[in-house]
């Protein structure tokens, strides 16, 4: 049974960092990419970042660039999410995904079930 599960999300203040996880469990990162989609209420999931299995690239997006950084850990089977500058804006259920590539177009083939990250000014 493929499962992933996310943590580490919690209230911080505007300009703080937080770090979520997803751990990854009846997969190998080396066969699967990682990507991070986020939610806020009444909007639609958009994606954030991504790391390819097969050659540890990562892409970000605009919103989340230069203040985001992806990384995993495979013996672990374990993907970071370290979110620093962090704003208001960036308060959202953030959802790990698996997929053989890194694409914003869903459908992934697992999702984790989420952790609320709530950024307050």
């Amino acid at each position: 049974e493929v499962q992933l599960v996310e943590s580490g999300g919690d209230l911080v203040q505007a300009g703080g960092s937080l770090s979520v996880s997803c751990v990854a469990s009846g997969i190998l990162l080396d066969d699967y990419s990682i990507g991070w989609f986020r939610q806020a209420p009444g909007k639609e999931r958009e994606g954030v970042s991504c790391i390819s299995g097969s050659d540890g690239s990562t892409t970000y997006a605009d919103s989340v660039k230069g203040r985001f950084t992806l990384s995993s850990d495979k013996m672990k089977n374990t993907v970071y999410l370290q979110m620093n500058s962090l704003k208001p804006e960036d308060t959202a259920v953030y959802y790990c995904a698996a997929a053989k590539v890194c694409s914003w177009l869903e459908p992934y083939d697992y999702w984790g079930q989420g952790t609320q990250v709530t950024v307050s000014s």
